[in-house]
Parts: structure tokens; sequence; C-alpha cells
């Protein structure tokens, strides 16, 4: 699909006074093998070969096709998720992000996040992805227990596990462990060892999901049995939040805890209403012009991606967000903050007046969900706890 750049530039019904900061995301599709709750755009690897080398000359691709779209714009963190990006060498990392700044303007201090798992952890491999330019790592631990992993279908065990954690942290100055609560059959006492063995490694950041069961993936078709009901599940969380704060770790996001100084600079942007560009199979973008918010898609399969990246036409839908949505789409990123949005930021990013959310915030304050005065609007825990009911106040009517 051609972009028409001329639309994107004429006047419409948005004014915003501002272009936000701009993150780029590059998405490696491929896994040792797809895990049952991951409803990603992930693929078990070719059993022949990984195509490391045709696959990043269409990520080059896409990238110079996308320049019209940022020109001049600096771009202040870069995120390679997947997949399990980590399969990539070293040199193949090197290598993309020669690509990336080459092209773009990317800051001297630019965060340059890689997703890696411990199933492909080989010692020296973490450091040898610190020279290739990547100063922040994220290990996919999500469980320090053999049994939970099995029944999360990774491809490691608890010893490897923490030994690339060990490794993350003599490597990197900021790096952060996933980790899934709410386990098939996990007691309190193994959710307080997980929280436990991972606090024992003192990661600079924390991020802790919830297991929920997407549609479209294995555990959909074959629910685990003896999941802990939703009244454990909260009490799991807070026991979370309590160990997390005790170590030194500030809940600063719904799944997120940090220690001063080390907030993930990208992550941030997303929920700030940020732009994204996103290249690789599958990525999503969302890029603001002068008069219009809008969201593209690049082909999910990773041959097909390659092919017609190749051929200049990577992205396979764009939509322009409406007036209409804007709110939603604003309220469904910032909303989970612990410190909320400030009201200008709302003008800003969406480019509407206050007007616009007038009313959904009266409601969501009247209901307790929100907390507001003349500068800042944050969710109370209450409305931390009914995020969903919290953001759908901002849907259109």
């Amino acid at each position: 699909m051609n972009l028409d750049l001329q639309h994107l530039m004429r006047a419409g019904t948005l004014s915003l006074p501002s272009l936000p900061p701009l993150s780029v995301y590059a998405h490696l599709p491929w896994c040792l093998k797809k895990c049952p709750y991951c409803d990603f755009n992930s693929h078990e690897m070719p059993s022949t070969e990984l195509p490391e080398s045709a696959y990043l000359d269409a990520v080059c691709a896409d990238v110079e096709a996308s320049l019209p779209l940022v020109w001049g714009r600096q771009v202040h963190s870069v995120f390679i998720g997947g997949g399990t990006p980590s399969l990539f060498s070293s040199q193949g990392i090197a290598r993309l992000i020669s690509d990336l700044r080459a092209r773009l303007n990317m800051v001297p201090d630019c965060e340059i996040t890689l997703e890696a798992n411990p199933g492909t952890f080989e010692k020296d491999r973490f450091h040898a992805f610190r020279q290739a330019g990547v100063n922040r790592l994220s290990v996919g631990v999500q469980s320090f227990n053999d049994q939970h992993l099995q029944a999360l279908g990774r491809v490691h065990n608890a010893d490897q596990a923490f030994a690339a954690v060990e490794e993350a942290a003599k490597a990197f100055d900021t790096f952060n462990i996933d980790l899934m609560y709410a386990l098939p059959g996990q007691s309190m006492a193994q959710l307080d060892a997980d929280v436990g063995r991972a606090l024992s490694l003192k990661p600079p950041h924390l991020s802790i999901y919830h297991l929920t069961i997407e549609p479209n993936t294995f555990f959909a078709k074959h629910p685990p049995a003896d999941l802990p009901i939703e009244d454990t599940a909260y009490d799991m969380l807070d026991h979370i939040s309590d160990k997390t704060q005790a170590q030194g770790l500030q809940r600063y996001e719904v799944s997120a805890y940090a220690q001063a100084g080390h907030r993930c600079w990208h992550n941030t942007n997303y929920w700030q209403f940020g732009d994204y560009l996103g290249v690789g199979a599958g990525a999503h973008s969302k890029i603001s012009f002068a008069h219009r918010v809008m969201r593209m898609v690049r082909y999910r399969d990773p041959k097909l991606y390659m092919q017609k990246a190749m051929a200049e036409g990577a992205v396979t839908s764009v939509e322009e967000i409406s007036r209409a949505q804007l709110p939603f789409e604003f309220m469904l990123n910032t909303l989970r903050l612990k410190d909320g949005f400030d009201l200008q930021s709302f003008l800003d990013r969406t480019g509407l007046p206050l007007s616009s959310i007038d009313a959904a915030l009266d409601k969501a304050v009247a209901l307790g969900l929100l907390e507001r005065d003349m500068r800042q609007v944050r969710p109370t825990e209450r409305g931390f706890d009914m995020l969903n009911d919290l953001q759908a106040l901002f849907l259109a009517t």
C-alpha cells in the first residue's frame, strides 16, 4: 500500500500545536517455540536457517520508505522486540542499530532496548549485544519455578533464567526482568518465592504481567486448569506492590516498577500518547501530523513482509484516528500511568479542546476512579484496580 503523503499534510479537523516525541519499534518475529499464551506476531524459527541478512535488508528498506513520514524528527528510543530478538547474532543487531542511526536522527543518549530470553542465552552473548549498541536489556524470565515454566511452554528452566539475569546485570547498567503471575496452580507462597528471587538480583526495572487468556492462542482453545480466581489475583498484585516498594522499586505504570532513574523511556512514550514508527513483520505505528493522527500496520507473515518491504510496500493498512476516537485512544494509554497526565498534554497530543472530555472526567471523579486539579489528572487506587471501567468512560457514544 502506497501512502498518500500529500493527503497526510493537508488541512484537517485537528490542529496539533506540536508533534510528540518519536520512538522506533523494530520487530524481529522468530522464536525457538511459540508459547501457548502468546498472541504477539511470533513464528517458530525456520528449520533450515534464520534468514537474518535478508530480513535486515527488508527492515532497512522499510525504514527508508518511511522516512518522508518522520523527516527531521528526533528519535529518542529504539525497542527491538519480538519474537525473540536475541536469536539474532550480535553482528546482526549491530547492523540493525547502525542502519537506523544512518537514516534517522537518533539523539546521543537514545535508549536502545533489546528483548532477550534465557532459552537463547550463552555466556558473554549479552556483553556482545552491549558492544553492538544496546544499552538496555529486557529478559523474559516469566517465572523462576520449573513447574510454572513448563506450564507456560518456556524453553528455559529456573537456573538458566537466574544465570541469564546475573549476566545481564554484569553487562548492563539498566535491565528489566519480565515476570508473570496468576499462573496455573500458583500459590501465594510460590508467587512470593518468584518475586523474592527476582528482587534478589536487584533489577533496576521489573515488569509483572497477569496471565490472561488471549483469543487465537493455544490457551484460548485449551484453557489451563486451576487458574487463581480474580480475588486471589488481586491479592497477588497487592503482595507484588508491597514487596517491590520495600526494595525501592516504585510502581509507575500498571505493570511496571522501577528504581529512580530507570523507568523505561520507550514504553513511557507509548503511555504518554507519543509517536512511534514500527518496522518489521506485523509492526504497528502511530504517527502524528499537524492535522491528523494516523495508525499503520505492516504485513504479518515474515516472508510476505520481506517481499513487500523490498518493493517499498510493507504497509498493509492505514487508518486515521477520528476526533470521536481520540479521547479514548489517549486515555487507553495515559491512564495506565500512576501519575496520569497533565491537561496540557491532552491538548498537545490530540488537538482537541478540554470540553471534549469534561463530562467523562466529571463522571470518573464522581465514581472515585480519578482525581484531578487545575493541571493534573491521575487514577485513584480504585481507578487503577478498575482500569478497564475507567477507560471505557471515554469511549465515543
